[in-house]
C-alpha cells in the first residue's frame, strides 16, 4: 500500500501569509479562502476535477488588487506537488487532455519532468471576469509550472465567453495533472532514462 501523497506548505511575505494544504490521492474535497472571489470558484473545481483534497487559506494585499494573491497561491501549490510526488517513482509522467467548456475548446499537457517550461497560447478576450484580471490565469500557471517544475502547455483552441476560458483551463490542467500523477502499476522505477525526475 503506497503512503498517501500529501503536502502542507506555509508561505509569509510582506503581501500575502499563505496556508495550503494538498492531497494528490484525494477525492476532490476543498475548502478554500483566498480572498479572491473567482480565484476560489477556480481552485474549488481544480480540486473536484483533478480528484486533489485541497486547502487554501490566504491573507493578501487584495486592497491592492489580486496578483500577490492568485500569483503567490500558485506557487504555493506548485511547490506542494512538488513536494507530494517525492521522487516520482511510478508516476504516468505524462498528461494531457482536450476539454470543451460550452462554446470553448482548451488542450493541456503536463511533463512532471522536473524542469519548468511554460508555453501559454490562450489569448483572453476581455481584460476582467468580474473584478478579476483575466491575464492573471496566465500568472496563476506560469507561478504553479515554475514551483512545480513542469512542462505546461495550454491551447485555446477557439473560445468566446472569458469566464469559460479560464474556466476550461483550470478544468483541463486539473484533468491532465490527475493523469500525470497517477501511479502505474507498470512502471517501478521513476519514469526517465535518466534514472531522476
Amino acid at each position: 500500500m503506497t503512503t498517501s501523497r500529501s503536502a502542507t506548505i506555509e508561505r509569509q511575505t510582506a503581501e500575502t501569509q499563505i496556508s495550503l494544504k494538498l492531497n494528490i490521492d484525494g477525492s476532490g474535497q476543498s475548502h478554500i479562502e483566498s480572498g479572491v472571489g473567482f480565484l476560489d470558484h477556480m481552485l474549488t473545481l481544480f480540486s473536484k476535477h483533478g480528484l486533489f483534497d485541497l486547502e487554501v487559506s490566504c491573507q493578501g494585499d487584495t486592497q491592492v488588487d489580486a496578483h500577490h494573491t492568485t500569483e503567490d497561491i500558485g506557487i504555493c501549490l506548485g511547490q506542494a506537488f512538488s513536494k507530494a510526488l517525492g521522487d516520482k517513482r511510478g508516476i504516468q509522467r505524462y498528461g494531457h487532455i482536450v476539454l470543451p467548456m460550452e462554446e470553448t475548446l482548451v488542450t493541456a499537457a503536463v511533463d512532471l519532468s522536473g524542469r519548468n517550461y511554460v508555453v501559454f497560447n490562450a489569448p483572453m478576450p476581455a481584460a476582467k471576469i468580474g473584478d478579476f484580471d483575466s491575464e492573471l490565469v496566465e500568472d496563476f500557471w506560469y507561478s504553479f509550472a515554475s514551483n512545480a517544475l513542469c512542462n505546461y502547455h495550454i491551447l485555446l483552441h477557439y473560445g468566446r465567453n472569458t469566464h469559460h476560458i479560464a474556466e476550461a483551463i483550470f478544468k483541463a490542467s486539473a484533468r491532465a495533472l490527475r493523469i500525470a500523477t497517477t501511479l502505474d502499476s507498470r512502471q517501478t522505477g521513476i519514469p526517465s532514462t535518466k534514472g531522476v525526475l
